[in-house]
């Protein structure tokens, strides 16, 4: 089959490899009918090669069509229509009990002292083979797959895979009160999806990004933006804007890799240039993000508000400013969707004709498998309006 497989910094090829098989009773196979790049790709493509192996192959937003099952899988059945959440949860361990299937306790990676397996995502997360690629070997498939109907085009389910159940997620852990304010810094396609949903649920949404064309489809959307490319102090303009207090809740849908941080920046590129042996254990024990999404979330958030970080960050020695965060009063929460929990909500959103998120809204950029490396260099240099990105095997 053909897959998108890493090769080193800004080097992915769309490759012949293998065809998956199924290894264990709980397998199934799906034939990939759609498939996105992903920000957290981008990662992999610019700062996490460490952690990757040449070959690798990449992608953790699949859907498809079921082809085979292993003799353990009852509820699944050839031609069934599935949607594949990033992580890999068994559905019955402890942390599954609990709803934090990003934790499953089945598929953690104890190795590396990290949570459940993720498709396509380095050995830090099980290095299991992703879902760029014409088919997909889903461990655990009594319980991940999601069922969806037939008929409606894959992007109205493809986002349930990640994109969806992140940002529904983010904003639930943003604990925004009752017609409440949340800021949202980053527009990419997990922060317009926060800001949908919050707008969605009644919130007054404001919106932070530098991108015309993110900002422009934000408004598209009723979303209130600020263009930081504009203004010089962007925790300012939103204290201006809610009575100098700032918004009750921040969702920080930037990450590692925000810009304004130079030194950080500097920091990831010598790493980068390091041989992996020295680089992994550099990264994983004294690693450095790019903070100038949080710490800018930090300032405009409200005292006694709530900051909920989805923009992945890598670092293990980050200076948090520890004293403003106390004496604001502020909560911080974050981490890994756990997918399924929040699939009953989503699922009538979806499903509904009205398209009340607007998930046909999100897609810029429709393109073969074949042409993954000029999807991946367009995504992240932002060019030609591209905010999400769909492979199509």
């Amino acid at each position: 089959m053909k897959a998108v497989t890493w090769h080193g910094k800004r080097d992915v090829r769309v490759e012949e490899v293998p065809d998956p098989v199924i290894k264990e009773p709980n397998d199934a196979i799906i034939r990939v009918t759609s498939t996105g790049i992903c920000g957290s790709d981008l990662h992999l493509y610019e700062v996490l090669g460490p952690f990757m192996a040449e070959g690798d192959i990449l992608g953790h937003e699949p859907m498809g069509v079921v082809e085979e099952v292993g003799p353990a899988i009852t509820d699944l059945k050839q031609g069934d229509r599935v949607v594949i959440p990033f992580n890999i949860s068994c559905g019955h361990c402890h942390m599954c009990g609990l709803q934090l299937y990003a934790q499953c306790e089945t598929t953690q990676v104890r190795e590396q002292g990290t949570g459940a397996a993720l498709f396509g995502y380095t050995k830090l997360y099980g290095r299991v083979p992703g879902g760029q690629a014409e088919y997909l070997r889903v461990p655990e498939a009594q319980f991940g797959p999601i069922r969806v109907p037939g008929g409606p085009p894959d992007e109205r389910f493809v986002y349930l895979s990640d994109v969806l159940p992140t940002s529904w997620q983010a904003v639930a852990f943003a604990d925004i009160p009752e017609r409440g304010s949340v800021t949202v810094f980053g527009l990419g396609p997990i922060g317009q999806m926060c800001a949908r949903i919050a707008r969605h649920l009644g919130h007054r949404v404001i919106a932070v990004d530098g991108v015309t064309q993110r900002l422009e489809m934000a408004r598209r959307h009723g979303i209130e933006v600020i263009d930081a490319s504009e203004v010089m102090d962007v925790p300012a303009a939103i204290r201006d804007l809610t009575s100098g207090r700032g918004t009750d809740s921040v969702i920080d849908a930037v990450g590692m890799e925000a810009h304004g941080s130079p030194a950080a920046k500097l920091a990831q590129t010598l790493t980068g240039l390091l041989p992996d042996v020295v680089a992994a254990p550099l990264m994983s024990n004294a690693g450095i993000d790019r903070l100038a999404a949080l710490n800018q979330a930090i300032d405009s958030v409200r005292r006694g508000g709530v900051i909920s970080v989805v923009g992945v960050y890598g670092g293990m020695t980050d200076p948090m400013p520890m004293l403003r965060m106390f004496d604001k009063g502020i909560t911080l929460r974050m981490g890994q969707a756990h997918v399924k929990r929040w699939i009953s909500a989503l699922m009538p959103l979806v499903t509904d004709e009205a398209d009340p998120l607007g998930v046909m809204d999100l897609t810029t950029h429709r393109l073969p498998l074949d042409q993954a490396p000029v999807g991946y260099e367009m995504f992240q240099k932002k060019a030609d309006g591209a905010v999400k990105i769909l492979l199509q095997p």
